[in-house]
């Protein structure tokens, strides 16, 4: 991950932040980056926030990184939130003795990774969860931290720990070691949660003062420095509810990225323990399950916060296969162990799902879901065997739950099947992971919305009519949405319903990568009636759907971006023939994830535009090559490729401008009509995984090689595998020209593929002079075009503000103008975002809030800086403004 001095943005778990300083050193004496701290939260995290989950967190944070052993560098706690915190962080307010708190809560990826970006190196929790309204529970695990005073160590910590093991199974508990990646070593022992903190905590100080009192050479419980000499401190205070310990898995802000990891009582009588660093435990993990989490497997969380610590409830996972097969509790039904279908699908050895123990042969004891008056509800994105969406409403103690094979529909006019699936418990409801291949509903599962629903009508077995109340980040775009769910009476089981999106709704709702947006309320009531027609969502855009397929990575591995080249000319090729020429394609960088018959397109930011291509997708899908027919959970015949998607004219040449109209859309109907308008092709030049093996460190000739023979079953029609040429670049470009492309890229053939870099083995060069602007306001044009846009004025993102470079008012169509002046009108403001607009090109301005990038070709940049005969080209939703830069090239000619 390259540090471009102006912030990369990503977009993980569908919450939106930018990395900055990525090159800046954190532990100089390892000289590990930023980057790498930001790579070890996103690659453990999996790990790391069962650990975390609903557990109110402090930060220490290093913003100038760590130091040495003598001086460790400034470094500060931080408790509550400030106003810089990302709107979608969950958090919670925790009531103190004169003051509150508001708390992060660490329950996902994006997080954990936004912690890591502000230089939180160490994350600390209580021993303590929030219920569902943020209330404190009692503890449910107990913590003795082992802390050798000067002249003791690590083998010391080890005896005392083989001490207080013997004392605590004696008491029922079975304690897990974790070398605390700074001296000693934590024993943690999973609690029922039936004491109160400070019950624990006289527990725990009763075994410190025990074991001080048989083995008073070795270990003391007073926390005095003067008494520590040569001993072990038994430190029992971080039981108490105002205390804190470093989270399993967290990094310490030591001179070395040292972590605190769970460890088997196997790995403690080994001579040679010691404490670990960041790449031995993600290197271990690989291999290892989490020893931690085994011991708390059996342990049911029922709480949970939505995002912002609201009270919906949440905490917990998911994991229907499919669609059906599944029977479902009766509501209602006293003494009835709904959760019994749940269990029988599930090994909680084996699945990281929530797992609640069986009640009692004959009885409903506690760990069977009582009554409860919760209205949360939570949709789930599952990639199992087929691209489907979970729908969970909370109801008598458990969340019934129907699965949707084309997700919640975004039009009033057509209904979407649901099949009804075993109830979960509660704290499903905030899951996020991967289950494993092999376990009952394997693949991937993300929250795409959660929250609260009012409830009109629940006739149990024939329909349900609620009104969802989401997350302002989530799928449904933080606007209410009122859903019936209609039992048809069909099919054998009797679990076939329909859902659909009341008629009063406000606007449209994204089931893909995109975001729902609300455009007002429409007029029709819609009753409790479900509108005519089938379940909706015919054609090849839903088709592409279905056959979306599960991810080649899992939740600890960010999902793969296209290396980058770096744009030059023909003087930056020293020598011609360490390099292959390829044509430039002037269209949408995508990557092609390939699951046999199952396939998802990605672009460089890693939005899954899958639907908005279907004719890639179903072209992909279809070959036999592909690996279809492969058995369930092999690798064989996965492929992750790269490549561009371009639209054609009439001569076979690929136009920026004739993809536009394919770009951003949604709903199927405007798909397929796009499609049957301006089809595109997919030009595949790369290659980074073959049958589940990497092949990113490979040579760019030996790479072309086993892309050739994978495409001998894919080229034609809608896939295409463009030559590339060796030896004369005059030749190539020459070809360009010809053909009438973009330019060149020259990829030196000895290079491997640089996952998510920009790098100068690839070079770019092109005939034309092309620039992604961001759009800071417009001016309204002269006659026909009055009140529309007559220009855009168009800026740089540069050391934290927007330069001016200019505006543009050619290359729109009429109709073009019309779509612009409408799109911007949402997003109007009172002031200039740029820092040095020219008086005459402020003078009748409209102001815009800088979210959208546009591209433009230009003649020269002048001497101040100005693009030069700038003509539009056309939108890039593709990018982000964080992402737009200056060509360095062109500015250097200036």
């Amino acid at each position: 991950m390259a540090d471009t001095g102006k912030g990369q943005a990503v977009t993980i778990g569908g919450h939106r932040l930018t990395l900055t300083n990525l090159d800046k050193v954190l532990y100089p004496e390892t000289g590990t980056t930023k980057a790498e701290v930001i790579a070890y939260y996103s690659a453990i995290a999996p790990f790391l926030i069962p650990h975390a989950r609903n557990r109110p967190a402090t930060r220490k944070r290093w913003v100038h990184g760590v130091g040495t052993a003598d001086d460790p560098g400034q470094v500060f706690f931080q408790k509550n939130l400030d106003d810089s915190t990302p709107e979608w962080v969950n958090r919670v307010t925790i009531q103190h003795s004169d003051h509150s708190n508001d708390y992060p809560l660490v329950n996902n990826e994006a997080t954990l990774v936004w912690l890591a970006q502000i230089a939180a190196l160490e994350v600390h929790v209580p021993q303590w969860r929030v219920d569902a309204q943020g209330r404190p529970k009692n503890p449910d695990r107990l913590v003795i931290d082992l802390d050798p005073g000067e002249g003791a160590g690590l083998a010391h910590c080890v005896e005392v720990a083989k001490l207080a093991r013997e004392i605590l199974r004696d008491m029922g508990l079975d304690p897990v070691p974790v070398t605390s990646g700074s001296k000693g070593i934590h024993l943690y022992a999973v609690l029922d949660g039936t004491q109160t903190s400070d019950e624990v905590s006289e527990v725990a100080h009763e075994l410190a003062r025990a074991i001080e009192a048989d083995h008073p050479d070795l270990a003391v419980s007073d926390m005095k420095k003067s008494l520590r000499s040569g001993k072990v401190l038994v430190d029992w205070s971080q039981n108490s509810a105002a205390k804190t310990t470093v989270c399993p898995y967290s990094l310490r802000g030591r001179a070395r990225p040292t972590v605190a990891v769970p460890r088997t009582w196997r790995e403690l009588s080994s001579t040679s323990l010691r404490q670990l660093e960041l790449d031995e435990v993600l290197e271990r993990m690989k291999k290892r399950a989490d020893p931690l989490a085994e011991a708390e497997s059996g342990v049911a969380d029922e709480s949970g916060i939505g995002d912002h610590g609201r009270t919906a409830r949440g905490g917990g996972r998911d994991s229907e296969g499919g669609h059906g097969g599944a029977e479902s509790g009766s509501a209602g039904s006293a003494g009835h162990d709904r959760l019994a279908v749940y269990r029988s699908k599930r090994d909680a050895s084996k699945t990281p799902e929530p797992v609640p123990e069986a009640p009692a042969s004959g009885s409903v004891p506690d760990g069977s879901p009582r009554a409860s008056h919760g209205s949360s509800f939570v949709i789930q994105r599952h990639d199992a065997r087929a691209l489907h969406y979970d729908f969970r409403l909370e109801r008598d103690g458990v969340l019934v739950s129907w699965a949707l094979p084309k997700g919640p529909p975004d039009d009033p006019a057509k209904n979407h099947l649901a099949v009804q699936t075993e109830d979960h418990p509660l704290d499903y409801g905030g899951f996020e992971g991967t289950i494993p291949r092999g376990e009952y509903g394997a693949g991937t599962v993300e929250i795409w919305d959660t929250g609260t629903f009012d409830l009109e009508k629940w006739r149990e077995g024939k329909e349900v009519i609620a009104t969802l109340h989401g997350q302002p980040s989530g799928g449904l775009g933080g606007e209410p949405r009122k859903f019936a769910l209609i039992h048809t009476g069909k099919g054998d089981d009797g679990k076939q319903w329909l859902i659909h999106l009341m008629q009063e709704q406000p606007g449209e709702v994204s089931t893909g990568a995109g975001t729902a947006k609300g455009r007002g309320r429409s007029a029709g009531a819609g009753g409790g009636r479900v509108a005519k027609g089938a379940e909706g969502g015919t054609g090849a855009a839903a088709a592409s759907e279905l056959v979306s397929g599960r991810l080649t990575r899992t939740r600890s591995v960010p999902r793969p971006k296209p290396m980058l080249a770096t744009l030059g000319s023909e003087d930056d090729i020293d020598d011609e023939h360490d390099y292959a020429f390829e044509m430039k394609w002037d269209g949408i960088r995508a990557l092609a994830e390939v699951d046999g018959n199952r396939v998802r397109l990605f672009t460089r930011n890693a939005n899954d535009v899958s639907g908005a291509y279907p004719e890639v997708v179903e072209a992909l899908a279809a070959s036999g090559s592909a690996g279809a027919g492969a058995d369930a959970g092999s690798d064989a015949g996965k492929l992750l490729l790269d490549g561009e998607i371009v639209a054609l004219d009439r001569r076979g040449r690929p136009r920026f401008g004739l993809l536009q109209p394919r770009m951003g859309l949604v709903k199927a109907r405007d798909i397929e009509a796009a499609r049957a308008k301006t089809p595109v092709s997919y030009m595949v030049f790369d290659v980074l995984s073959r049958d589940g093996e990497s092949l990113v460190s490979r040579e760019y000739e030996e790479r072309r090689a086993v892309l050739g023979e994978i495409m001998a079953g894919l080229s034609g029609g809608v896939v295409h595998f463009p030559p590339s040429f060796t030896g004369d670049l005059a030749d190539a470009i020459e070809s360009s020209r010809a053909l009438g492309l973009e330019g060149v890229m020259a990829k030196r053939r000895d290079s491997g593929y640089s996952v998510g870099r920009r790098s100068r083995a690839w070079i770019k060069i092109k005939h034309h002079r092309t620039q992604e602007v961001v759009i800071g306001g417009w001016r309204p044009g002269k006659g026909r075009r009055g009140g529309q846009v007559g220009s855009l004025l168009l800026g740089l993102p540069e050391n934290g503000s927007l330069r001016y470079v200019g505006r543009v008012g050619t290359g729109f169509s009429d109709r073009e103008v019309q779509r612009i002046t409408e799109r911007l009108a949402s997003l109007a403001r009172k002031t200039s975002p740029f820092d040095d607009v020219p008086a005459l090109d402020a003078a009748d301005a409209h102001w815009v809030t800088p979210k959208l990038v546009g591209e433009v070709e230009f003649a020269e940049w002048t001497d101040t800086r100005r693009l030069r005969q700038p003509s539009w080209r056309g939108w890039r939703p593709d990018k982000t403004p964080d992402e737009v830069r200056a060509e360095t090239a062109w500015t250097q000619g200036a």
